[in-house]
């Protein structure tokens, strides 16, 4: 019986999937189109980029470097401090390749703290003009009657005549 879902025979698939569904930059790309990148989305992107960076980095590190990371363990607590920038400096690479895996595992590091750090400003500037947005603007001459009819209070207090700018009046 013929595989229906096989495409190396031109046979149609069960479920046709789409270039974008198929290829993961395509896919990315093409979800960006249809909605807007917000600095939440922008966030969750790095994150996911930075834990597969993270993961891989300590992977390779171990299967590469081996006199280094005698365990995978140890190649992933290392890809952990890297990234955080923390480098206890407990477990080092002295190979070229595994010098190479830290600056990547750094850089995405420090771009992911860059890109949380600008994800919050963002959203504090946001709620900020929303905010701000929700008070109703003052017209200037409401603000200078307010303030005249406070300078009238202020002056009756203390027994200023409007009339007489001088001094008290007597």
């Amino acid at each position: 019986m013929a595989d229906a879902n096989r495409s190396d025979r031109g046979a149609t698939q069960a479920w046709p999937m789409r270039d974008s569904e198929r290829i993961g930059p395509k896919r990315l790309l093409s979800t960006l189109e249809r909605k807007p990148l917000t600095a939440r989305r922008a966030a969750a992107i790095i994150a996911c980029y930075t834990f597969a960076i993270t993961v891989a980095g300590g992977v390779v590190a171990w299967l590469t470097d081996r006199d280094d990371f005698q365990s995978l363990g140890a190649g992933l607590w290392w890809s952990l401090q890297t990234v955080t920038t923390v480098g206890y400096g407990d477990v080092v690479p002295t190979s070229t390749g595994g010098r190479v895996i830290g600056s990547i595992v750094i850089l995405s590091g420090i771009g992911f703290v860059t890109v949380i750090t600008a994800a919050v400003t963002a959203a504090l500037i946001e709620s900020a003009r929303t905010r701000a947005r929700g008070a109703p603007p003052r017209d200037r001459s409401e603000q200078f009657e307010e303030i005249s009819a406070r300078l009238s209070a202020i002056e009756a207090s203390v027994g200023i005549s409007p009339e007489t700018p001088d001094g008290p009046s007597g």
